[in-house]
């Protein structure tokens, strides 16, 4: 079945975000199954971002890694994943049977991401079976391309912070790419669920004045999946990959969405902010390093605080 758009293709949050963006779209490429192509792309993938919720309902984000095959579709609403999330990752509890589940297939090098949300059915010593709910393509904008390569060193210590250290600001205020989860709650019906999107700029894109990120949103599908969610359930989980390195950088809070702000940053619809409460530093955490390869031309479009500033 081919989903088009109606009343019920999106949540209410979804709808009430396209409502207050002045958005409309007569199509939604949404299915409640996944095409062979995109079945055959993520068995392509070394690294899958994920997100579930944790006993709050408040998103938590993570990332699994293998060689391309560990992960196959045996049928268009199955995805198995053969690999599982080290014991350190604040992930790990909330992997549960029954758990909602996001992911994104994403490849850097080529720009490809697809995008899909369902449950899970099982996990044990070989992995975990999502059922797929929700399956949808995404535009290759915003995505910069790197490559990668496999990495013999393990990972260090997990670092609990009480609040960004001067290492987390300048993270966070140097990446051109981040990953974004969120939950619609228990509200939206059989709509709602969990999701994990890719959100890419020029370094500087995220502001950081203490403990709040300011992140400017960008044209994208229309869908308004992680702004509908949030104006359910305003929290958020932001993954940061530190990709010579493969550090990760784990950020929980609550967000606030500016909708008739952009502070002169170029290519901003809207801004967003996120009230940091939880932070995780897990250094080396991922086996694969990657090399920069090219902004994406939409990136190179847009613009970085210290400009806005400027323009101010």
């Amino acid at each position: 079945m081919w989903v088009g758009m109606s009343d019920t293709i999106f949540h209410p949050g979804e709808r009430a975000a396209q409502a207050l963006a002045g958005v409309a779209s007569s199509s939604a490429a949404i299915r409640d199954w996944m095409p062979d192509q995109h079945r055959a792309f993520f068995g392509l993938l070394s690294f899958l971002p994920v997100a579930t919720v944790d006993h709050r309902d408040a998103p938590v984000a993570a990332i699994l890694t293998g060689a391309p095959g560990f992960i196959v579709s045996p049928d268009a609403n199955t995805l198995q994943v053969a690999a599982h999330l080290d014991r350190d990752d604040p992930a790990v509890p909330f992997l549960v049977l029954g758990a909602p589940l996001g992911v994104l297939g994403i490849d850097l090098a080529t720009r490809r991401r697809n995008r899909a949300n369902g449950t899970l059915r099982s996990i044990g010593p070989h992995g975990m079976t999502m059922s797929v709910a929700q399956s949808f393509g995404n535009c290759p904008q915003y995505i910069q391309t790197r490559f990668w390569r496999e990495s013999a060193g393990g990972p260090g210590a997990v670092e609990r912070l009480t609040s960004l250290d001067a290492a987390a600001r300048a993270s966070i205020t140097s990446a051109d790419t981040f990953f974004v989860a969120s939950s619609s709650g228990g509200g939206a019906g059989r709509m709602g669920g969990v999701d994990i999107s890719h959100r890419g700029g020029r370094p500087g894109f995220v502001a950081v004045d203490g403990d709040t990120l300011t992140i400017p949103d960008f044209q994208g599908n229309g869908y308004f999946n992680t702004l509908g969610n949030l104006l359910l359930n305003p929290r958020a989980a932001l993954l940061f990959v530190d990709w010579p390195t493969g550090t990760l950088l784990h950020l929980t809070g609550r967000v606030e969405i500016l909708w008739d702000e952009t502070e002169a940053f170029a290519g901003a619809e809207r801004l967003w902010r996120l009230s940091v409460e939880s932070v995780w530093r897990r250094p080396a955490a991922l086996p694969m390093r990657w090399s920069f390869g090219e902004f994406a031309r939409q990136t190179m479009r847009t613009g970085t605080w210290a400009a806005a500033d400027v323009a101010s």
